[in-house]
């Protein structure tokens, strides 16, 4: 009977994760073309390092440094609140994988 709840708690996580397997832009004030250039990146970063935030924000600001000039933040990670100021249209506010969010903005 444990074996049983366990297999379907396990099928359950799975379900959900796939489910949410895609980005849910919350907000975004980017050109078309950044914002899917960046969407993508930060997709590929929270697959890559699904189990290290750090190396995932890492990952994405400096790929954004290198196409879009430098001053890019990143914050990837669960359960945190921002009040930033940034350049007009470079902020990108997302979700992946159901829980994890990604805020990246750029300020010189």
């Amino acid at each position: 009977m444990t074996e049983a709840k366990e297999d379907a708690g396990q099928q359950d996580a799975y379900d959900y994760k796939r489910l949410h397997s895609y980005p849910l832009i919350r907000y975004s004030d980017m050109s078309e073309e950044m914002r899917v250039e960046a969407m993508e990146l930060c997709v590929t970063a929270c697959e890559k390092f699904a189990a290290n935030n750090e190396a995932a924000a890492k990952m994405i600001k400096e790929s954004l440094d290198k196409k879009f000039g430098s001053s890019w933040h990143c914050v990837v990670g669960e359960g945190y609140g921002f009040d930033i100021t940034h350049e007009v249209k470079n902020l990108l506010y997302l979700y992946f994988g159901g829980s994890i969010a990604v805020t990246l903005w750029k300020c010189s």
